[in-house]
């Protein structure tokens, strides 16, 4: 799910840049009154963009804070087996580094 939402956003941002350059484009060759209307367009645009971005990055967080809640939540309810994972996880690290 968080791949689908990365990988929407990327190409909502990659819209809306395109959008702006383009804007852009035409805001250079447009008179004063047309250019003022597609700044303005361009800036919306930029400001949608920022607030999806804030929005995924709130998302985020929670899903972040949760997923750690849930690890602590385990760890306390399976001590045992956390301590053995830890340490079977230590010693797979120091083997693969032991090799180099």
């Amino acid at each position: 799910m968080e791949t689908v939402t990365r990988d929407k956003l990327v190409s909502d941002l990659k819209d809306v840049l395109n959008d702006v350059e383009q804007l852009m484009r035409q805001a250079a060759t447009a008179g004063e009154e047309q250019a003022a209307e597609l700044r303005h367009r361009a800036a919306s645009a930029l400001e949608r963009a920022q607030d999806k971005l804030e929005g995924l990055q709130r998302d985020m967080a929670r899903a972040t804070r949760e997923a750690a809640e849930a690890a602590d939540h385990w760890v306390h309810q399976n001590p045992w087996s956390s301590i053995g994972a830890a340490a079977a996880v230590g010693l797979l690290i120091g083997m693969l580094v032991a090799r180099r």
